[in-house]
């Protein structure tokens, strides 16, 4: 203790000792040289003070100079004295400045700018910072002129012991495997068990100064887990569970789970379920919930209550992953039993086969059965099934079945060659629930009868060339079947009866069953014939065998000395030497252009010379007639037609008048004989004129119109005034102001004209 006490003493007083060491050499020693002072404590510093007088004899500066120290935390009630300043030249007049700048100068530092102390104003704290880096100068007090050059100096902070140890990371976890025997915190129980208890909380202490009195402490939490190993097995909450399930699950379907509890965490509680023994081991799969770790048992076969009512199955849990050093605890796994009931469920009928497949000649009779279906209800109650047809799959009914006992029967023709398959559906409802209901597909395939002759491919015409050489191949030709044999098809060709001496053709029957056509001769000319028929039998080897006859026409045409075709025509012959077949088809299509535009011209000419001369039947009143044409004088008889001012319906015939009802009935008149375009126009004039005068029954061109049936049926009646058999003067026009605005300025027009005659 006294060796403690001696280190913090010295720790404490060693920068006074030091301060006035330094600062009480210089008061003694300005005597002897007022222009230099040393540090204090130093023999060399005056040895070099000796030779520098010596050898210099000039004056030089002295600063009382060292570092400074303070104490960290002072809290006196006066500031702390850090030091004092002075300089050589100061005589004590007080005519030298001291002048402090730099780190915290004039906050945290102040000095007196006459004795040169320096004071610590505030608290200072080492941990924030340590040290203090300042400027000294000595200035002449009325002048502010600097008295020597500026110079730094430090003032460091002492440490004292303020600050208890501190857990930087606090509070702490820590995780201990249970049942471990060493560790850095050590266990004081052997054999933890996470199961019984998971966390411990321990606070630690940590103290400076090894721990003596006065030195400070901190403290912190550490919460210690135990980390969970696999050292318990599954166990189920009950060794026997029961389920029941219909018969008629769907496959996959859950029907139970069952839990096996492991009082472990993590991967460490993972188990796996399996089935390890009972009677229905290939009926049901159990699988594994990776959430809750359940073991879900699902159907993998379908189930049927007629047949088998129950199963007991045996389940195993276990453990995935195994820690070996606990293996000498027992199996890491646990077994239970399982019983499932069966329950009976309404099942629809059920057919005796998943399809059928029926063959039916397409010459079958109608109402013959093709075949039969069958179906029965696996209930225990039986119920009768009635069968029929899905006509979606059956639209034009070709097909019938009993519906009692599924016999299919034919109800319309069938052709192979139309339709070689039928696919139907057959449907098998309950009788005593129409809800059950089950399909069967049907596939009818119709089988072949020969039934179709044989046939050209394709309507064959043959080209025989006129140099053409006797045995020289035609054609050949090809027939085609629509019925299919078994072995395929094969062919007869032959010639008919009367054609078999054909003197000019022969035929011949190739491997690949086709036929060739032959020339017996040459010399063909096509003026001579230019077309053969040559008729041909087709048969085929069906039972019963089917034959038909086509006519291959063989043209004769003129060809190159290669055997090219050039011309099939007779007409070729009389031709002129180089003119072609779309030359004269040229030359037809110019003359009837011609024959089309005199046509045109004709009807065009004939359409001007029409008269004007409005028809009895097309006979409409005051039509304005235009004339175009500019007149040229009493000799211009080309602008002006005469004939337009005749009438041939007058000429010829009696034209009754339509606007006036004549009171005698006058014989048709004879009419003037057609005048010519070059007679005096003002004589036939006069001559018309005078014809219209004595003619009442004439239709005069300038009459005036009267529409006797105006305002019929209206209460205003007529408003003509040519028919009218009153006067104006006899007429009162007042009820125009009452039919409306439309008719208020005509009344006003009729009643000033009234109000005029009174006046």
């Amino acid at each position: 203790m006294p060796e403690r006490l001696t280190e913090m003493l010295t720790d404490t007083w060693t920068p006074l000792i030091i301060l006035w060491i330094t600062v009480l050499p210089s008061i003694y020693m300005a005597p002897m040289n007022q222009s230099q002072v040393l540090p204090s404590g130093s023999s060399t510093g005056l040895k070099r003070l000796n030779e520098e007088q010596r050898v210099l004899h000039r004056s030089k500066r002295g600063w009382v100079w060292n570092q400074m120290f303070v104490l960290e935390e002072f809290s006196g009630p006066e500031p702390i004295l850090v030091g004092r300043l002075h300089t050589d030249l100061d005589p004590g007049s007080s005519k030298i400045k001291y002048i402090l700048s730099g780190d915290g100068a004039g906050t945290i530092f102040v000095i007196n700018d006459k004795t040169g102390d320096i004071h610590a104003m505030k608290r200072l704290d080492r941990e924030e910072k340590a040290e203090y880096t300042l400027t000294a100068q000595a200035v002449d007090r009325d002048t502010n002129q600097p008295l020597e050059p500026p110079s730094e100096f430090i003032i460091k902070v002492q440490d004292i012991n303020d600050n208890a140890p501190e857990f930087v990371e606090g509070p702490y976890h820590a995780t201990v495997p249970e049942m471990s025997v060493v560790a850095i915190i050590k266990t004081a129980l052997p054999n933890m068990d996470r199961e019984a208890k998971e966390e411990y909380f321990v606070v630690i202490q940590a103290k400076d100064m090894g721990g003596h009195m006065g030195g400070l402490s901190g403290t912190t939490t550490v919460t210690i887990t135990l980390s969970d190993v696999n050292d318990n097995p599954p166990k189920f909450a009950q060794s026997l569970y029961h389920f029941s399930v219909m018969e008629d699950v769907a496959l996959g379907e859950p029907i139970g789970r069952v839990k096996a509890n492991d009082l472990d965490i993590g991967e460490n509680a993972k188990s796996s379920y399996d089935i390890i023994e009972g009677d229905g081991m290939d009926v049901f799969e159990i699988t594994t919930d990776a959430q809750t770790q359940d073991g879900i048992i699902r159907v993998r076969k379908p189930l049927d209550f007629e047949t088998k009512k129950s199963y007991t199955l045996k389940v195993e849990a276990a453990n995935i992953h195994i820690d070996p050093r606990f293996l000498s605890g027992g199996p890491f796994k646990d077994t239970a039993t399982v019983k499932i009931v069966v329950e009976d469920a309404d099942e629809p009928p059920v057919f005796s086969s998943p399809t059928y497949l029926l063959e039916v000649h397409e010459n079958a009779a109608l109402n013959s059965v093709l075949g039969q279906v069958t179906a029965h209800d696996p209930d225990v109650s039986s119920s009768p099934i009635r069968f029929s047809i899905d006509r979606h799959t059956d639209l034009e009914r070709q097909f019938n079945i009993n519906a009692e006992d599924g016999k299919i029967t034919l109800a319309t023709p069938l052709d192979r060659e139309t339709s070689t398959w039928h696919n139907i559906t057959i449907v098998a409802t309950e009788t005593r629930n129409h809800s059950q209901v089950s399909r069967v597909p049907v596939a009818i395939k119709v089988l072949d009868v020969n039934d179709n002759a044989p046939e050209f491919a394709s309507e064959h015409e043959a080209f025989l060339c006129e140099n053409g050489k006797p045995g020289q191949v035609i054609q050949i030709v090809s027939a085609v079947d629509k019925d299919d044999p078994k072995n395929g098809h094969y062919f007869l060709y032959s010639l008919l009866p009367e054609m078999v001496n054909n003197p000019n053709f022969t035929i011949k029957k190739n491997e690949d069953n086709t036929l060739s056509i032959l020339a017996k001769h040459s010399g063909f000319s096509r003026q001579k014939q230019e077309v053969y028929l040559l008729p041909i039998v087709i048969s085929d080897s069906g039972t019963p065998p089917m034959s038909s006859t086509g006519t291959l026409t063989i043209r004769v045409c003129g060809c190159s000395s290669d055997g090219t075709v050039q011309s099939c025509n007779a007409e070729a012959y009389v031709l002129p030497i180089g003119l072609s077949m779309g030359a004269l088809i040229a030359i037809l299509a110019c003359i009837i252009l011609l024959l089309v535009i005199v046509v045109l011209f004709v009807t065009l000419r004939r359409h001007k010379n029409e008269p004007l001369i409005i028809k009895d039947d097309e006979d409409v009143r005051e039509n304005i007639i235009r004339y175009d044409d500019e007149g040229g004088g009493e000799e211009d008889t080309e602008a002006f037609d005469i004939a337009t001012l005749q009438n041939p319906d007058g000429i010829n015939g009696f034209l009754p008048r339509k606007d006036i009802k004549p009171d005698l009935q006058f014989m048709p008149r004879q009419g003037l004989a057609p005048v010519p375009n070059g007679v005096d126009v003002d004589e036939f004039i006069n001559v018309r004129l005078h014809e219209a005068d004595n003619d009442p029954t004439a239709p005069p061109y300038d009459s005036i119109q009267i529409y006797g049936y105006e305002g019929k049926g209206s209460a205003a009646g007529s408003l003509s005034s040519l028919e009218s058999s009153t006067s104006d003067s006899d007429q009162n026009f007042d009820y125009l102001s009452e039919w409306g605005p439309r008719f208020k300025r005509l009344g006003e027009l009729y009643s000033v004209g009234e109000s005029d005659k009174e006046t």
